[in-house]
């Protein structure tokens, strides 16, 4: 059964049950060792579980019918204000044209495959919407000014009296999420900050994988900055501007700070990274600690929190999917094992991918067979493979943490089952033969046991890229040549989530641009990374809070205290960032050094009064809060590089904070309690994950990749008949490409890529006729724009998973009749007619319609309402939120008192200071 609303709930009721009856069981359990966790609220308890049931039913699916739930259209709730709107082909383009100055014709040809494919789209742009409240703007105000427009360009123009404006991209492992799992959010945001959003539905992979999302997300900003004609706002100025993005999200708008500082773009005002992912190698310790799948921990958590704050959400052998013809590529693994023992010396070196860009010395090896044991001799081991071939750039590249030198799990440990490899000598001659034909190696994994011969992954492990681009800059941000010359960053984790050591590391990498330096080799192999280097050193502004307990994404479970608190922070920083100078912010990075309870004073009306009383609650946690912070940071040296690591006794010879704030504070690092209570965040020196070498980061590892494996191994077997189907379905899908092709040559097409098709004269030539007529007989045109299809690719090597170079899925067919019938580009000199028997075919074609284009992938164009939309689960599960918002709003106002009076306690803040009471505040 796909994922559905009906199957989500066969899934998830009997969670909900199981749930009820153990809670109170493991409610004092805790008890009893004195331990709290988040999941001692059974409203949260619940919500988390419903949440990880819902991701665990998404794995046993295909991933089409996930990201067809998660991208189907729901209407927004009657007191906000949304507008969805299509940011044009041209601003694409202009996307397009930075990225391909960034990546340079070398990387684009061999990094990312071409300029061409990753252009491609069924759409005829990137759907956006634009987001707020009504109730803060003037809804009576004049803006038509004697123009008719309609009630959707009144409120985008009434929504400019809104000064901050917030450009989110949302999360779901790069494949899966959209505007509408993610509204709920994105309009309390806006609420928090009185300002308005703009929501960006970019393309996901494995349909349109990396570079496709990084274009989109750089369209949607220069949509904002740079109104194409057509567009109803006015340019916002780019110091209004806070990117904000989850997990993938936060990943992705760190790549976009990246590009628009290394392409001296203008730049926002700064970033909101909320459990951003952002190393795609896995290669952190909290990968395994944070998981059911691990037999020990390699770092226990903080020592407030139970055993369960240390599950995430994730599932335990990440994203797998039930095989379709889409995903995975190799959905029977017909070649053999997908990990396999290495018959071939390095290159690569154990812990990392071949390289996409062939060196002369490199195609040397491979020429004369340097790398395959001769006469009779074994594989090396890794040890010897790491004595016998050294990095002269890198010394650092033997050290190898003590602490991955142990078995992660009993089955972990039956490497020894998995077969060998065997070297196709007719593949490397082929290629030999063929320079432009250059395939990389299989990467190779670093062993837990140096006296090992490596492995090799024989499958691609993640779905966003290939395992050749995973240390990519721009698909793995934390591994960037440098993180400084940023704008100011809010970054927030969970505990207990798997991202925890990546996302700290990244915080202090930003902050620390030269104590934290990026691995030697991938500096070495990009001209850009080095100018990087040299060129942005400044540190980052960076405010890091890691949340105890908490899992993905923390900002899911927006009724929990903590949440909230997390919330009205994120708010802060937004107006804090987009309200005042630059130069001010320059010298005040952080807005809790002067933060003021006016913020959350503002009209409210209607049923909102639940939505007061959650303001009001989470107002006085942040003062109480951001009074600890005031009083941290006195110090009686104020330094240029100062690291508010929380940690330092305040000194009263410092005097007073100033008014104004602190000056040159560029790093603050805390931990956020269940009861929202922030207290300083351990010294650097204390903090594992900051101690790894550079050389251990952005390498695949052993214990990740046979997580992977043993998982992957359990969906072949489960899913082992699906799988053949899969493999005969594309060969029915193939033949009839090819026949959509044949019907189009047929009736007309002329295309660059047939040269051996009939000469048609000049579209101007009406004398004849030939693709004159066709033009008028058909139901598309030539675009204006530039615009490529699946025929312009010619020597262009998209990933396999891309449907732009592929035939063999329904979403590649249904992209393909678009571009040939509907909108083709400017390389088709013709649009050809349908054929009858095709017109006859999609008249009984349910996802077909022989007058309009076929339905794009459901991976870019969302799905449309339907009559059963009104009990779809993501509505459902945004008024399940509604409801525990208001029974833990509830809850929190009545106990809001004795947490503020804790607060005081721990802090040392009398009651007789200028601190208003929990009665002041609210009634404020």
């Amino acid at each position: 059964m796909p994922v559905s609303t009906a199957s989500a709930a066969v899934h998830i009721a009997p969670v909900v049950l199981k749930t009820f009856i153990d809670h109170p069981k493991q409610r004092k359990k805790r008890e009893k060792e004195g331990k709290e966790a988040p999941q001692d609220d059974i409203l949260f308890h619940q919500a988390f579980n419903i949440v990880k049931a819902f991701i665990d039913l998404g794995t046993k699916n295909t991933v089409e019918s996930l990201q067809a739930f998660t991208n189907t259209h729901i209407p927004s709730p009657y007191w906000a204000a949304t507008v969805p709107v299509t940011i044009p082909l041209t601003t694409c383009n202009e996307a397009a044209d930075v990225l391909i100055d960034w990546f340079g014709p070398d990387d684009l040809k061999h990094v990312v495959g071409g300029e061409r494919w990753w252009q491609v789209r069924g759409l005829d742009g990137v759907d956006g919407e634009w987001i707020a409240e009504r109730e803060h703007f003037d809804e009576k105000a004049d803006v038509a000014k004697g123009r008719k427009i309609g009630r959707s360009e009144e409120d985008i123009l009434r929504m400019e009296q809104l000064e901050s404006v917030m450009l989110y991209v949302h999360g779901g492992g790069y494949f899966w999420g959209s505007i509408n799992t993610h509204r709920f959010q994105i309009l309390r945001y806006a609420r928090k900050f009185r300002g308005r959003a703009f929501a960006v539905n970019y393309r996901k992979a494995p349909q349109y994988p990396w570079p496709c999302p990084v274009q989109d997300v750089l369209a949607a900003y220069f949509y904002l900055i740079r109104p194409p004609p057509g567009a109803v706002h006015s340019p916002v100025s780019p110091n209004k501007i806070v990117l904000a993005g989850d997990s993938a999200g936060g990943g992705l708008c760190l790549s976009l700070l990246t590009i628009l500082r290394d392409m001296e773009l203008p730049m926002p005002a700064g970033a909101v990274l909320i459990s951003p992912w952002v190393d795609l190698t896995h290669s952190f310790p909290s990968v395994m600690q944070n998981t059911e799948t691990v037999g020990y921990s390699l770092l226990p958590c903080s020592t407030a929190l139970s055993d369960l704050s240390c599950q995430d959400i994730i599932p335990p052998h990440g994203f797998l999917a039930k095989p379709s013809a889409l995903w995975p590529v190799d959905p029977n693994a017909g070649n053999g094992p997908r990990i396999v023992r290495s018959e071939t010396n390095p290159p690569p070196k154990p812990g990392h991918a071949d390289t996409l860009k062939p060196t002369e010395g490199r195609e040397k090896i491979m020429e004369e067979t340097r790398d395959i044991p001769q006469g009779g001799y074994p594989v090396e081991t890794q040890e010897e493979m790491l004595d016998k071939y050294p990095d002269k750039a890198n010394p650092e590249v033997h050290e190898v943490e003590d602490a991955w030198s142990k078995p992660q799990s009993p089955e972990d440990d039956e490497i020894e089952e998995v077969p060998s490899a065997t070297v196709d000598e007719g593949c490397r001659e082929e290629l030999e033969n063929d320079p432009e034909g250059w395939e990389p190696k299989p990467p190779k994994v670093l062993m837990e046991n140096s006296s090992e011969v490596p492995l090799e992954l024989r499958s691609q492990i993640q779905v966003y890229a290939l395992t050749e681009q995973l240390t990519h800059p721009l698909v793995s941000p934390t591994l960037q040549g440098s993180l400084g010359n940023l704008p100011p960053l809010y970054i927030i984790a969970g505990d207990g989530e798997v991202l925890r050591d990546e996302i700290i590391y990244l915080a202090h990498r930003a902050a620390h641009p030269s104590e934290f330096p990026a691995r030697k080799g991938l500096v070495r192999d990009s001209q850009r990374q080095k100018e990087n280097v040299k060129n942005f050193t400044k540190p980052t502004k960076v405010h890091l809070q890691v949340f105890d307990g908490m899992c993905h994404v923390l900002t899911v479970f927006m009724f929990a205290s903590s949440t909230r608190y997390a919330y009205r922070s994120i708010a802060e920083f937004v107006k804090h960032v987009t309200q005042n100078e630059s130069a001010y912010i320059d010298r005040v990075p952080f807005p809790e050094f002067h933060w003021s309870p006016d913020g959350v004073k503002g009209p409210q009306k209607g049923d909102s009064r639940e939505r007061e009383r959650d303001e009001k609650d989470a107002a006085g946690l942040f003062q109480q809060n951001e009074e600890l912070a005031g009083n941290a940071v006195i110090s009686s040296k104020p330094s240029v590089e100062r690291d508010l690591n929380r940690h330092e006794t305040p000194s009263k010879a410092g005097g007073e904070i100033e008014q104004g704030g602190i000056p040159d504070v560029f790093m603050v690092c805390e931990r956020v309690d269940i009861h929202a209570r922030v207290r300083h965040m351990e010294p650097r020196d204390e903090i594992p994950c900051l101690k790894i070498p550079p050389s251990q980061i952005g390498v695949i590892k052993e214990a990740p990749a046979m997580r992977w494996y043993r998982g992957q191994e359990k969906w072949d077997k489960r899913f082992k008949a699906t799988a053949s189907r899969v493999v005969a379905k594309r060969v029915k899908l193939k033949a009839k490409s090819e026949r959509i092709l044949r019907n189009a040559l047929d009736q007309g097409l002329v295309h660059p890529a047939f040269p051996e098709t009939i000469h048609i004269p000049e579209l101007g030539d009406e004398k004849t006729g030939g693709s004159t007529l066709a033009r008028q007989n058909s139901i598309g045109a030539v675009q204006e724009h530039r615009r490529w299809g699946p025929l312009d690719l010619g020597e262009e090597r998209p990933p396999p998973s891309a449907i732009a170079g592929r035939r063999d899925t329904p979403e590649a067919l249904a992209l393909l009749r678009k571009c040939i019938y509907h909108t083709a580009p400017v390389t088709h000199q013709t649009v050809p007619r349908l054929k009858k028997s095709d017109v006859l075919r999609a008249a009984f074609d349910p996802h077909d319609d022989p007058n309009a284009p076929p339905k794009q992938s459901v991976s870019e164009e969302q799905v449309q309402p339907t009559p059963a939309t009104a009990m779809h689960g993501l509505r459902m599960w945004d008024k399940i939120l509604t409801y525990l918002g208001r029974k833990s709003a509830a809850k929190a106002s009545d106990g809001i008192k004795s947490t503020v009076d804790t607060v005081q306690r721990v802090s040392g803040v009398s009651n007789s200071r200028e601190t208003p009471s929990p009665e002041e505040l609210n009634a404020k």
